[in-house]
């Protein structure tokens, strides 16, 4: 049985002045704290492990754990990685490729938040929608319903949406890269770190054609060979989404294993390994938390939730 971690971003809350803080997975110590408890309780695979593993068909240790990283922000090498290797622990890192060594790109939802806490506006308007943005709640608020609005949008749609909002709030570049560059990419490759691809510039893949999406996934895999050499056949859906057509595309693209968003355990002698499930940590993920994620009740509490959820909010819905 393995389960993988989902972590996008190490820091403090005070250390997200120019990035949006709804991805930090964990504080500094509250992530010390996790990586401690994993080298004590359970065996920390790499991916190459996982992968002999399901190329050859043997079994893993059913207290296996895959630790994976997403977008490759920055803060994985300052804070992340070297608390990882004082554990001597390996770990994956999934690369949206077209941002290294490009600072002035910046994940749309980094910018959406920097134009809309930065704004001396009061409303946001789009079609048939309207967001007050005028007390620092309403903000935390509209900055939720435009994220549900823009993810359900066409893509480029989408982009340009985000776009226009930050013209409009007079978005303020920061000077500050978000993501690792190049070199510091292939020192991580160096230490040990697996690299993965994670499509170039971090589209919804089932909001955009087809054509493009193979564009996106076949690009971010050439360009890891192209920067870093020799890289393992893994990918992440951006925000989790994928479908059947995708699944073609990445078969057809040589892919062996894939990661997405939904949450469980997988059993990979039956699991298919282009739809592996993981647990996503997020800030509310208290060290009791954690260990219950890690346990199979945790996994199916988990489950229980979210379909009380969706059910709520399908009850609530118009």
């Amino acid at each position: 049985m393995l389960r993988v971690l989902t972590y996008h971003r190490v820091a403090d809350q005070a250390d997200s002045l120019t990035l949006s803080p709804r991805l930090i997975s964990a504080t500094p110590d509250n992530f010390r704290e996790q990586v401690a408890y994993l080298a004590r309780n359970y065996d920390v695979v790499s991916m190459a492990e996982v992968l002999d593993a399901l190329q050859h068909w043997r079994r893993l240790s059913p207290r296996s754990v895959l630790i994976t990283f997403d977008d490759a922000y920055a803060d994985f090498k300052e804070t992340a990685w070297p608390i990882l290797r004082e554990h001597r622990l390996p770990a994956t890192l999934f690369v949206p490729t077209a941002y290294p060594d490009h600072p002035d790109r910046g994940f749309w939802w980094d910018r959406l938040w920097r134009a809309i806490m930065g704004t001396s506006q009061s409303v946001v308007r789009g079609r048939q929608m309207e967001v007050r943005i005028a007390s620092p709640e309403e903000r935390r608020m509209g900055l939720q319903t435009l994220h549900t609005h823009i993810k359900r949008l066409p893509h480029a749609q989408a982009m340009a949406f985000v776009d226009r909002i930050c013209e409009f709030c007079v978005e303020s570049p920061t000077g500050l890269r978000a993501v690792l560059n190049w070199d510091e990419l292939r020192e991580l490759v160096r230490e040990g770190v697996t690299l993965g691809a994670h499509t170039r510039t971090h589209p919804i893949l089932t909001r955009m054609p087809l054509w493009k999406a193979r564009m996106e996934i076949r690009g971010s895999q050439d360009d890891l060979h192209q920067q870093i050499g020799k890289v393992s056949p893994i990918f992440c859906y951006p925000n989790g989404a994928y479908n059947e057509s995708i699944l073609r595309v990445m078969r057809d693209e040589g892919f062996l294993l894939s990661l997405t968003t939904e949450d469980g355990f997988n059993n990979l002698s039956s699991a298919d390994s282009l739809r592996l499930r993981r647990i996503n940590i997020t800030p509310r993920t208290t060290l009791a938390i954690f260990r219950l994620r890690l346990l199979w009740l945790g996994t199916c509490a988990n489950a229980w939730r979210h379909r009380v959820q969706r059910l709520a909010g399908a009850l609530s819905s118009p």
